[in-house]
């Protein structure tokens, strides 16, 4: 079985290649390519990768490429998690959004969209790519914004689904709180990429949300960073991400004098490549759980083994980026959901959703006809689409904002922007 994964000289890898290590018996790779444009970034991760395979003794081959073409020829999967104009391109997404009193974000709102217009032309690229040298390769996307870039991939008829780790973070953590192994918990995950809610936690099928909001609230809302009483009035455990929405100008103003995660993370990234040059490194250090991510590696195996067939995970239930197809009847088909879905070789198929309340229906829906309006922007160009998606966010809605972001918007990111 042959993997390629684009954007592989991103510090993050070693998780990803510490999951494929130690779930060899589920994903059993035979090659690995890591691809990136990065070629010093690129031999530094793929030394430390080839020395986590050894020390963990996977008979895999670990290759790498700055060549996509030749890179993907027989490639059974091809992973995307790469990050159009690096960590500087992110600082811009997190910071410009602020001088107009609004929420600075590489998924949400302005510059969750500017992410999204340098992103989507290049991922289909690379898809069309893909497609011209194996048709049958499937692609998953973990590369943001999950939900728009899935639907860009999907409405070009590529074989792709998304991945996001919110939701096997929180299986994790509530699988913690009660101390069970994660395998017994279920969860009733719906929304969209970054906007959903966690609507039951099941234990063996028993639904046990009522007391894990009960006996571990403070721990779960602290988590959220959002109010107990918040928590216990809805009776659902939000994603992290609804802060933006619920309390935005509290955040706006928290990032106004905390500054952006981008510059974090780029800190961290310089001590990872130092560490990651030491010959003596053979393991994913500890220092890279700040990087993010946490549980992908694990999500990725058990997505790419179900779409491949291999093991016992073939029409496993996993939480995935799809097409909507009738899913939540008050969006279009072709809308991409993040639900709990059943993964197999023809893909995935989401399961049935009891009815949406109306105060997450109707946020979904908003923010669905905005990533409707970004899909456009990204793919046709133009400051009017730009500032019409913009217009559409439930974030901004109001036209002197709109302009302004709009302006900053592509200043920042003309280099970016063929249209621009």
């Amino acid at each position: 079985m042959k993997l390629v994964v684009v954007g592989g000289g991103s510090t993050y890898t070693p998780e990803l290649i510490d999951g494929f290590a130690r779930l060899r018996d589920t994903l059993p790779i035979g090659e690995l390519v890591l691809v990136d444009p990065a070629a010093d970034r690129l031999d530094l991760v793929g030394g430390l990768a080839r020395r986590i395979f050894a020390k963990q003794g996977h008979p895999g081959t670990i290759s790498t490429s700055s060549d996509l073409d030749s890179a993907v020829q027989n490639a059974d999967a091809v992973l995307l998690q790469l990050r159009v104009g690096g960590q500087a391109a992110r600082n811009q997404d997190e910071t410009w959004p602020l001088e107009c009193g609004c929420v600075g974000q590489e998924t949400t709102g302005a510059g969750g969209l500017a992410k999204a217009l340098r992103t989507v032309p290049v991922v289909l690229d690379i898809a069309e790519r893909v497609r011209r040298a194996n048709p049958d390769a499937w692609i998953v996307d973990f590369t943001n914004p999950v939900g728009i870039v899935t639907r860009a991939l999907q409405t070009a008829g590529h074989k792709a689904v998304g991945l996001c780790n919110v939701a096997i973070g929180f299986q994790r953590k509530f699988a913690g709180l009660l101390g069970v192994v994660p395998e017994r918990i279920q969860l009733d995950h719906v929304g969209l990429n970054h906007l959903t809610w966690e609507r039951g936690v099941r234990l063996d099928g028993r639904d046990v949300l009522p007391e894990l909001i009960e006996n571990f609230g403070p721990a779960i809302a602290a988590d959220l960073e959002l109010p107990l009483s918040l928590v216990r009035q809805l009776g659902v455990v939000p994603s992290y991400y609804l802060r933006y929405f619920y309390e935005h100008d509290r955040v706006v103003e928290e990032l106004r004098v905390k500054g952006s995660r981008a510059s974090e993370v780029a800190a961290i990234e310089r001590q990872l490549l130092e560490m990651y040059g030491d010959p003596a490194l053979d393991e994913k250090p500890a220092l890279l759980a700040k990087r993010g991510g946490a549980f992908y590696s694990e999500a990725a195996v058990n997505l790419v083994a179900s779409l491949l067939g291999t093991g016992s995970a073939a029409g496993a239930i996993q939480v995935v980026n799809v097409s909507n197809s009738g899913t939540l009847p008050f969006l279009p088909d072709d809308a991409v959901i993040e639900v709990p879905a059943v993964v197999d070789a023809t893909g995935a198929k989401p399961l049935p959703v009891p009815p949406v309340e109306p105060l997450y229906a109707g946020l979904i829906s908003h923010v669905t006809a905005y990533e409707q309006l970004a899909l456009d922007a990204a793919l046709r160009g133009g400051r009017d689409r730009v500032f019409q998606a913009l217009l559409a966010h439930p974030l901004v809605g109001q036209i002197d904002l709109a302009d302004q972001l709009t302006d900053r918007l592509i200043a920042h990111n003309h280099e970016h922007l063929a249209w621009a």
